[in-house]
């Protein structure tokens, strides 16, 4: 597949092949799990076989210097008995597919490696039909100054969007279409907050209108307080996320023509493909990240210290205002998304005000642009 062939070319890789690993003919007779078992279709059980070429070929990876801490995404063909992700075919050879992992597929997991197919990178390949949509938050608004512009457009003229909305201090209201390093994109420099008045389904209006411009994936980048003991400042990759705001966009879904249904699976909030992606960059680049839970809150207080001792009971990272209905919203439309933080404050901490947030999304803007765009080289 050229996108897997163009990825491969942007980073270190090495192919491997189970069936040839461990001995089986090339072209190999057809193959399907059945109860746990790998069999032929002439009834043969050849389990032994899938699961000494898994081993050989997880070996050679690491032979290679490749391992789930330093390389941890591994890119396998779909439903196969090695490398099927998630589904499988359920040995009637009828071609039914059922719930499941291939061999290799369950090992590279059990390593840690972060298991997808090629299909889910082809979908993640931005084009001019599909841009990749980039939401900022507080102080983050400077990376707009990186697009080469196409075109640009009013937040007013968005639907859905408050015509009588005034953008708060590190915001800008007024998207850009256009490219960054050749990467079509669509960056929102600003965001309308709960806290401000505004509905679940007025804050995601950004959200549907990327959807509406073709855009599959979508970074949110957001300023966040760093919850002491779980987290420290700077920047991270959101892996989760708890709604404490207690709204939620898909409550208001009727009349919605995009949303199939309200009932959302959110069980990856955070698309496991593009924070392995991110986590890879962020080495590569030497950039100091952490990764963590995000709690969204509906402010503008900031926390009181109770709120604080409760957010590290429940194991959250980085608490903000924002994000957790877009990101509600992105997975009712299907879309994949990258969740950035920029932890620029101790959660609960004295003196923190709008301005200090600001001041300290600032001070890592350049490690926060290099991410982003190190993360768009690889999509």
């Amino acid at each position: 597949m050229p996108e897997v062939k163009e990825l491969c070319g942007k980073v270190d890789a090495v192919g491997i092949c189970p069936e040839l690993a461990s001995g089986l003919p090339i072209p190999r007779p057809p193959a399907e799990q059945r109860g746990g078992r790998v069999m032929l279709e002439d009834g043969r059980d050849v389990t032994e076989d899938f699961e000494r070429g898994a081993h050989l070929s997880l070996e050679r990876a690491r032979q290679e210097g490749i391992c789930a801490a330093t390389a941890p995404l591994a890119v396998l063909k779909a439903k196969s008995p090695s490398c099927g992700v998630d589904v499988i075919y359920d040995g009637s050879y009828t071609g039914t597919l059922t719930r499941g992992d291939g061999l290799l597929a369950r090992l590279l997991r059990e390593e840690g490696f972060c298991v997808v197919t090629e299909d889910l990178v082809k979908s993640c390949k931005p084009s001019v039909e599909h841009p990749v949509a980039i939401v900022l938050g507080t102080g983050l608004g400077h990376l707009k100054s990186l697009v080469k512009p196409v075109r640009r457009i009013d937040y007013h003229d968005i639907e859905g969007f408050p015509t009588n909305a005034m953008p708060v201090s590190g915001h800008c209201f007024e998207a850009t279409v256009g490219t960054v390093d050749d990467v079509p994109v669509v960056v929102y420099p600003g965001r309308i907050h709960l806290y401000q008045g505004y509905s679940a389904a007025e804050i995601t209006s950004l959200v549907r209108h990327a959807h509406h411009l073709g855009c599959r994936d979508i970074i949110f980048a957001c300023a966040t307080g760093a919850v002491p003991g779980n987290a420290s400042l700077g920047l991270g990759i959101l892996s989760d996320q708890v709604n404490l705001t207690g709204r939620n966009p898909l409550a208001e879904w009727e009349g919605e023509r995009d949303v199939k249904t309200p009932f959302v699976d959110m069980k990856d909030a955070y698309t496991p493909y593009l924070r392995t992606l991110a986590r890879g960059v962020a080495d590569d680049l030497g950039i100091a990240v952490e990764e963590g839970v995000y709690a969204g809150v509906l402010g503008p207080c900031f926390e009181t210290p109770a709120e604080v001792a409760l957010m590290r009971q429940l194991g959250v990272s980085y608490v903000g205002m924002s994000t957790v209905n877009e990101v509600i919203m992105a997975h009712a439309l299907d879309m994949h998304v990258l969740g950035l933080t920029l932890a620029a404050n101790a959660s609960g901490a004295p003196g923190t005000s709008h301005e200090s947030v600001r001041a300290g999304a600032q001070r890592h803007a350049d490690s926060f642009e290099r991410l982003v765009r190190g993360v768009l080289r690889l999509l």
